[in-house]
């Protein structure tokens, strides 16, 4: 299903990057995600009334992301997330493919589950490794947000891909993503595409936005997701899934691709 098709948001208004970033930057933030069927999707986002704004740089209102998580050899990353332990956090390269620009990013756990993302400009050519420049800043970046460090070397453990529409609410001055193709892989290994269905994530304050209502008035609700640790346990069964055991056997279904 294509971006101009996808519940009419070809037909919406547009925004352009500068315009939301300075509006809805919202580094710091709640996050609700939902694992949707296509259809119902953009069935959903096709009926929802209020003032919506997609993202359109160079023409184009969807595009490709690439990030690839990095872990110890003990999987600390993904421990603490499988077992809701405070003072988590999640290191990724995030490539924007399209533009050919690339970030080394260190999201933490912040204050009452709200996520803080810091980011630096990073190397597109390093995007599967660290540099000892990345590790420095990452080492710095959790030594001052929640005080601690990895305890081992860190090394890729999972890359994603998918197709990401963006859309600004400038009546909450929030925003909502879409993620369609979103694929899995470790690496090495081979793809996992979730099948039939999207990712929709809203970001706003605490309370829940005009989107997440509509949502819900459609029975739709929020999911355990965390597209590095539900892939993570989806591609291997060995690991403990605890918080979403739930999501990965009755609202992931995947395919595999060809290699």
């Amino acid at each position: 299903m294509t971006t101009k098709v996808f519940g009419g948001l070809g037909a919406r208004p547009t925004v352009s990057l500068e315009e939301l970033n300075s509006a809805a930057a919202l580094q710091t933030r709640m996050d609700r995600k939902y694992i949707v069927g296509a259809r119902l999707a953009a069935d959903a986002i096709g009926s929802f009334n209020a003032d919506v704004r997609v993202l359109e740089m160079l023409g184009q209102r969807s595009f490709t992301y690439d990030s690839v998580y990095f872990d110890t050899p003990n999987l600390d990353s993904y421990l603490l997330a499988a077992h809701g332990r405070r003072r988590r956090y999640k290191i990724r390269t995030r490539t924007y493919v399209d533009s050919g620009i690339s970030f080394l990013e260190v999201k933490t756990e912040g204050a009452r589950a709200a996520t803080v993302k810091e980011r630096i400009p990073y190397a597109l050519s390093d995007s599967h490794h660290l540099t000892p420049e990345g590790l420095a800043y990452i080492n710095d970046t959790l030594a001052c947000s929640i005080g601690c460090m990895p305890s081992g070397a860190l090394k890729p453990v999972i890359e994603t891909r998918y197709r990401r529409i963006t859309l600004y609410l400038p009546e909450s001055e929030s925003r909502a993503t879409i993620d369609l193709g979103v694929t899995w892989r470790k690496p090495g290994g081979q793809a996992h595409e979730l099948d039939g269905a999207v990712i929709i994530e809203t970001k706003s304050g605490h309370a829940a936005g005009a989107l997440d209502r509509h949502l819900w008035a459609f029975g739709i609700r929020p999911s355990r997701i965390s597209k590095f640790a539900t892939g993570m346990a989806a591609l291997d069964p060995t690991l403990p899934a605890n918080r979403w055991h739930r999501t990965v056997s009755t609202s992931l279904p995947l395919r595999p691709l060809s290699l």
